[in-house]
């Protein structure tokens, strides 16, 4: 009878296991979900206007827009250069881009968006330029 209980609380225990365990794709649209509805809303940055997250499933692929208030010139390109670094180390170091995701594979294409749309500075986040950024 023991052995019979034995049993049965294991095969619960490893279905409970199975079920509870969420592959890479399904934490990367987890993140995007939350990102959107918890994160972008709140989320303040010095000339940042917007912030959104789309997930590329497929391709375990997250892109990441600021859309901010600044004019494309040069001027602005190198001024925000440095901000824009600074800012995705914060948001690593808070959690705000969970580090295991890039860990588990999946690419963050982080975009500084100028304010017609065109890109200030670009920045792919992956396991080797993580390395790298956290310096």
């Amino acid at each position: 009878m023991l052995k019979k209980i034995s049993q049965i609380a294991f095969a619960i225990m490893m279905v409970l296991t199975l079920v509870s365990c969420k592959n890479t794709k399904q934490k990367l649209q987890e993140y995007v979900v939350t990102y959107n509805k918890s994160i972008a809303p709140s989320f303040r940055a010095e000339n940042v206007t917007l912030t959104t997250a789309r997930g590329y499933i497929n391709d375990d692929k997250i892109e990441l827009r600021f859309e901010t208030n600044l004019e494309q010139n040069e001027k602005n390109k190198i001024a925000t250069s440095i901000a824009f670094t600074r800012m995705l180390k914060s948001m690593i170091e808070k959690d705000e881009i969970p580090r295991q995701l890039i860990e588990e594979g999946v690419q963050f294409d982080v975009y500084f968006l100028a304010n017609d749309n065109t890109v200030l500075g670009k920045e792919v986040l992956t396991g080797e330029s993580l390395k790298y950024l956290l310096k």
